[in-house]
């Protein structure tokens, strides 16, 4: 039987990863994942290529789910994720708990690596931050941007420059080999964005797509969502919140 296809934000690839081996095992059915800035995947569902299973923010689904391009009941949240600031892992952390101290670690860096500011939701917000600390053009010339905040985590966990840091979303820096996790954002910054998995219209499987669902978002597997950098979505919650 051909594999089942995932295309899914970059925070959840290690998630993704983990579950869809345990499918595997249980059905013998491969599990295909691309992974990347949240915008870029959603185009690539948009441009046809094959897919199962979606994983990308709330609102996203939701406007994919208007469009009929997604099965409305398969909807799933993961859970939220927070944008945060991370070092090498032989690096002293910097202070970040407030925005002043923010914006001491942004010009005190040798150089910022982060995904792309346009597609990515960690990098939008990025850019946003920069903004209301007043200091976009100090730091630009030490950004080094990024197709996603995985390929932006592996180059500075690469790069040996403890003087260097980091902006996405913890689930990506958690899993990057090489780095330290400083913490989230400050509050009156912060950037918690809820993900969520869904099978699509055009599945070629929909019952495995739905097992693999099951598996991501289902109770026994909390505590690998936690680890992850995935919290529990309350009632009130929203995709991209402040």
């Amino acid at each position: 039987m051909s594999p089942l296809h995932v295309i899914a934000a970059g925070a959840s690839r290690d998630l993704v990863t983990t579950l869809g081996q345990r499918l595997r095992e249980a059905t013998g059915i491969a599990v295909e994942g691309v992974f990347g800035a949240v915008g870029a995947m959603q185009d690539r569902l948009l441009q046809g290529e094959p897919c199962d299973v979606i994983v990308l923010t709330q609102t996203q689904i939701d406007a994919l789910a208007g469009e009929g391009r997604i099965q409305r009941a398969s909807i799933a949240p993961l859970g939220r994720v927070r944008t945060g600031i991370a070092v090498p892992a032989g690096a002293a952390p910097p202070a970040i708990a407030t925005p002043a101290a923010l914006a001491a670690a942004f010009m005190a860096a040798s150089a910022i690596y982060v995904p792309d500011t346009e597609k990515s939701t960690a990098g939008r917000h990025f850019k946003r931050v920069l903004q209301t600390l007043g200091i976009s053009d100090a730091v630009a010339v030490r950004i080094k941007s990024f197709p996603n905040g995985a390929t932006a985590m592996r180059q500075l966990a690469e790069a040996g420059d403890d003087q260097a840091i980091g902006c996405t979303q913890i689930t990506e820096i958690n899993y990057t080999a090489g780095l330290r996790l400083v913490g989230p954002l400050p509050e009156e910054l912060g950037l918690a964005t809820t993900y969520t998995a869904a099978v699509t219209a055009a599945a070629a499987q929909p019952g495995l797509a739905l097992r693999l669902i099951a598996l991501l978002a289902g109770p026994d597997a909390a505590s690998l969502r936690a680890r992850a950098g995935f919290e529990p979505v309350s009632p009130s919650s929203t995709t991209e919140s402040r």
